[in-house]
């Protein structure tokens, strides 16, 4: 099974060339399943078909789900939902509040990640494509699974020990789940742990960007492409998207073109060597699969949607004595006459007239800038 998932900022049209891959694959063959784990779901709308909290099949070899957090938490972890249901109406909460507050922050994010791993078990679909939340924040959830099953059945066997032979009295006592609702959980973050290896496995999963040529937009999509990494997550391709054609002419669009230019090379020098596919704009709003398949053809042409177009991790960090020493591919860099500086979380590099704007892990808004130097195609600093 291949899974690719898509993300970039809200708005830039991420939900559209996931639909787009997705028809694109099941017409090359392959049994497709494209579900959305946005909570602003506008994949119905893409497809202009009525999805479900199930797979619904929209055309052969192509189906489509949208998650639904209740429905999902009643389906698998009624007890969980029940253990949390019952201590808030025990602090004097009502029904309806209660109901709400019982889905735990990150809850959609990770019953999208368990019916991912549901489906992977399964082997039912060749591929599955992903119309992610924005900037793929989502993704750091996956990072939590180990830390919190450490605490919860390591740390304190004892607490464990003690969960389970209470849960049972507690249960019949004040009609509170606590022992299910505890192993439920156990559960949840063994599975969590399951899906985190699936997604760092560069030949079941890549991740796609989807950006706008425009300056914001293009910002916030060299952060992810750096946490992406840094999670160790592949990805495999940059999409730009709604790029206007130059018959787009007149006063109206003339600066529009010019930025949208400078954009283009911006993106091709700092995304380098990550395949980069470009979308013109539609001139209209897309919906409906005859939109959609011309989309999908426009992306990827003659190249297979379901292939892995990269695999290479840009981005190296090692852990010094008195702090970090960070790797960073820059193919573009041919000698050592650059300036570099650091801000904050962000690395600015002068190269002629030519400026580079790298951005770190926020950790190393803390850190100090010690030495750096060039070794092609690494840019190694040191931040202590």
């Amino acid at each position: 099974m291949r899974i690719i998932l898509f993300t970039g900022k809200g708005g830039v049209g991420k939900t559209t060339i996931a639909a787009a891959t997705a028809l694109q694959a099941a017409k090359e063959g392959y049994k497709t399943l494209v579900i959305s784990t946005d909570p602003a779901h506008s994949l119905s709308d893409a497809l202009d078909v009525q999805l479900s909290p199930e797979a619904v099949e929209v055309r052969p070899n192509l189906y489509g789900q949208e998650f639904d957090v209740y429905y999902s938490m009643k389906k698998y972890w009624d007890n969980m939902r029940q253990l949390m249901r019952s201590i808030f109406r025990w602090q004097g909460i009502n029904n309806l509040v209660a109901e709400e507050l019982s889905v735990l922050p990150g809850m959609e994010e990770a019953s999208a990640f368990l019916w991912i791993e549901k489906y992977y078990t399964e082997g039912e679909y060749d591929l599955i494509v992903i119309d992610s939340a924005p900037t793929g924040e989502t993704l750091t959830l996956l990072s939590l699974p180990q830390v919190t099953q450490s605490w919860l059945t390591k740390a304190f066997p004892g607490q464990r020990l003690a969960v389970k032979t209470m849960g049972a009295i507690v249960r019949k006592t004040f009609d509170i789940p606590l022992d299910k609702g505890y192993e439920e959980l156990e559960q949840l973050f063994e599975r969590l742990e399951k899906v985190q290896k699936i997604f760092v496995d560069p030949e079941i999963t890549s991740i796609r960007l989807v950006a706008n040529p425009e300056r914001m937009v293009i910002q916030e999509a060299k952060r992810a492409y750096t946490y992406l990494n840094l999670y160790g997550y592949n990805v495999d391709a940059f999409i730009v998207n709604r790029i206007l054609p130059k018959e787009a002419s007149g006063p109206f669009f003339e600066k529009y073109l010019r930025d949208q230019k400078s954009h283009l090379a911006e993106i091709k020098e700092s995304f380098n060597p990550l395949p980069i596919f470009k979308v013109q704009h539609q001139g209209q709003e897309v919906f409906g699969l005859e939109l959609l398949e011309k989309i999908g053809k426009s992306v990827y042409g003659k190249y297979d949607p379901a292939q892995v177009f990269f695999a290479e991790n840009p981005i190296e960090i090692k852990e010094l004595e008195a702090g970090y020493e960070i790797r960073i591919r820059l193919p573009l860099i041919e000698n050592n006459e650059f300036e570099l500086k650091k801000f904050g979380d962000e690395i600015v590099i002068d190269l002629g007239n030519r400026r580079k704007n790298l951005f770190l892990p926020r950790f190393a808004n803390f850190l100090k800038l010690e030495d750096y130097h060039y070794e092609a195609p690494w840019l190694v600093m040191r931040l202590v």
